[in-house]
């Protein structure tokens, strides 16, 4: 990381892509205020242009800079979450390119808890557009392999920086903070609960209806390995066949996991799973997996950014 800082920022200046890491997962960066370089993004991950990009910032006052309104919510939420994996929706400032935007009014910023990515933001002197280092629906890398692995053949000359592995392992929460209620569009390490302990939040956010997308992980399918994956419903054992199956990987949430050479255990807290998910996602597909068996998922509103992120993995590709 450290070794690469000053070639990525000069990258970064010049146009070019850099991948970084950051307390979720790594990401594919570009400067956000030149149209060019984050069309780049677009093309490297074959990233729908319908989808935004989240921008990551230094402080508090550059996120300000690329906001048209910042209001009492946006300055709340901020303040508590800020530096952490936290976005906020907010209306953009005239000079956030469009295509960021995906052609919509409003951006997505943080500040990310990484002292690389801080590191980097500052070495740039730009704020750093930065969708996950991966072609778009794959699996998001939370490790430098990942990216090279998944973006090598896609990006000429791919500078990534290693920061090692990612502390929480799945992308940030995104709220909306337009209007006087804070309104969740995707969530991640931080809860609901975690938002509704400092501000209002609106019961649901509708994210189904006309207009460009405010945040990115709306797909249906998304977070995908190569091979099929079954979330099996919470109590339900899987196929013994499944265990001793030589294509067959095991993923299980909980404690005693049955005996099998391709049985991983996740954790039994949701932060811990979070962190492992796409790491051992990557293992599986890695190893040839011809199917993946999510067994064990919880029910409950803290488990709720997992059961996403295993929801649109398993959604079939049409």
């Amino acid at each position: 990381m450290d070794a690469g800082l000053e070639e990525a920022a000069t990258r970064l200046r010049g146009g070019q892509l850099v991948a970084f890491p950051t307390e979720t997962v790594y990401g594919l960066g570009a400067n956000a205020l030149n149209s060019s370089a984050v069309a780049a993004i677009f093309e490297a991950k074959g990233r729908p242009s319908t989808n935004p990009v989240i921008v990551h910032v230094a402080d508090i006052a550059a996120a300000r800079a690329l906001s048209a309104e910042w209001t009492p919510i946006a300055a709340v939420l901020a303040q508590h979450f800020w530096p952490g994996p936290l976005t906020l929706v907010v209306r953009a400032a005239a000079d956030v390119p469009s295509i960021v935007m995906a052609g919509g009014t409003t951006v997505g910023v943080r500040i990310p808890a990484h002292p690389g990515a801080l590191a980097l933001i500052a070495a740039a002197g730009c704020p750093i557009a930065a969708p996950s280092a991966n072609r778009s629906e794959a699996i998001s890398p939370t490790q430098a392999e990942h990216v090279a692995g998944g973006l090598g053949a896609w990006v000429d000359d791919l500078l990534i920086l290693d920061g090692g592995a990612c502390q929480i392992g799945i992308e940030s929460t995104v709220v909306d903070v337009t209007g006087e209620s804070a309104v969740i569009l995707r969530l991640g390490d931080v809860s609901e609960a975690d938002i509704a302990e400092v501000v209002a939040v609106a019961e649901k956010a509708d994210v189904s209806g006309a207009g460009p997308v405010r945040s990115p992980g709306q797909a249906l399918r998304h977070y995908a390995p190569h091979c099929p994956v079954d979330v099996l419903p919470s109590g339900m054992q899987p196929d013994p066949g499944a265990l001793s199956a030589p294509d067959v990987w095991t993923f299980w949430i909980g404690d005693n996991p049955p005996v099998g050479e391709r049985v991983v255990p996740l954790g039994e807290q949701p932060k811990v799973v979070a962190a492992k998910l796409y790491a051992c996602l990557h293992q599986a597909d890695d190893a040839g997996a011809k199917r993946i068996v999510i067994a064990g998922l919880p029910n409950g509103a803290e488990w709720a950014a997992v059961a996403d992120r295993l929801r649109r993995a398993a959604v079939t590709k049409p």
